[in-house]
């Protein structure tokens, strides 16, 4: 039997369909690469009956493939619609129940804003004074050194003093 005679459009062009018209095994087909080749090729490739063609199996595949993406696509959108769905009404259950105090985020931005403030200007008077210490400590090391200075220059005067 050729390929075109059991080839029918009842009939499916796989191993296990032309391996049943044949009444071979399929182990007979994947045993010779050369039958294998053409019943592969026989079924990617679509038969014409008269003026409609037939589809081939790789569009079919192909089709069931980008419908299955789609499916899933389809689903993870309704996911995430479900999901914001049941945000906004369980935010606007607790609204009003009345169970949560109801908050006024304008004045506690304000607020937020305003403490901002105090700690820039808090920030700016602490580098300020410690600006300041930094100078008194230079300073105050300045006149430290100074001051010993003087005191060992008076003790060579009194001791050169003492020796003439």
């Amino acid at each position: 039997m050729s390929l075109v005679t059991i080839s029918s459009p009842r009939s499916s062009l796989d191993c296990a369909g032309i391996a049943r018209a044949a009444r071979v095994d399929r182990t007979f087909l994947y045993r010779h690469p050369d039958l294998l080749a053409r019943v592969h090729t026989a079924a990617s490739t679509p038969t014409s009956e008269g003026k409609i063609a037939a589809v081939s199996r790789v569009s079919l595949q192909t089709d069931l493939a980008n419908a299955l993406s789609r499916g899933a696509r389809l689903a993870a959108r309704v996911q995430a619609l479900e999901k914001r769905l049941s945000e906004a009404l369980g935010q606007q259950v607790w609204e009003e129940s009345g169970l949560g105090a109801p908050v006024d985020i304008e004045k506690l931005q304000r607020r937020l804003t305003m403490l901002e403030q105090e700690l820039a200007a808090k920030n700016r008077e602490l580098e300020e004074r410690a600006e300041e210490l930094d100078a008194a400590r230079a300073t105050n090391r300045e006149l430290t050194r100074a001051l010993n200075q003087t005191r060992c220059d008076t003790k060579r005067i009194q001791s050169a003093a003492i020796q003439t």
